[in-house]
């Protein structure tokens, strides 16, 4: 992609949710898709364990991750799903939705990791929303099917009840 200003070559601006022209100092921020993805033209390297598709660049609240713009699933290192979590969760603005029943057939997946090319662990994920997560240990990735991010996001929060730890 190239710069609207003088037409030199944008790169990706690591500290942005943008695109850096080394020339002008022009910034490009992609407009975000409708889940508030912001999507990048260039690839990862990596391809989307589920369809093969080449992972894009994109940021998704200011958190870096690799996007398959085929089946809409995300690639994320395991400090920034932990940290989209909160952010997301601490804007929520809605009544939380209750957690699905797990679906045992989704354990029965088999995925590789993007990076690595070993198999994900796939196992339910521990937070609220009830989804089976996949992530490679090795390189610290979680994969995200399309809206697991939002269905952990949106489950009701946990509270720790201190009265549980005291006996009668």
């Amino acid at each position: 992609m190239n710069c609207r200003n003088c037409g030199g070559a944008l790169r990706l601006d690591s500290g942005r949710e943008a695109l850096a022209c080394d020339f002008c100092h022009t910034l490009v921020y992609p407009e975000p898709n409708e889940e508030g993805v912001r999507v990048f033209e260039a690839g990862t390297g990596e391809m989307c364990p589920v369809c093969r598709q080449e992972l894009r660049h994109a940021s998704y609240l200011g958190k870096r991750l690799g996007y398959c713009t085929k089946c809409l699933g995300m690639l994320l290192d395991l400090d920034s799903f932990g940290a989209l979590v909160q952010i997301v969760r601490a804007r929520r603005d809605r009544i939380p939705e209750p957690p699905r029943p797990l679906d045992p057939m989704e354990l029965e997946r088999v995925i590789d990791c993007p990076r690595c090319h070993q198999r994900m662990d796939t196992h339910p994920y521990a937070g609220p929303g009830n989804i089976v997560i996949d992530n490679c240990p090795d390189c610290r990735l979680n994969w995200l099917d399309h809206n697991e991010l939002r269905r952990v996001t949106t489950a009701p929060d946990t509270q720790l009840n201190p009265d549980a730890w005291f006996a009668p």
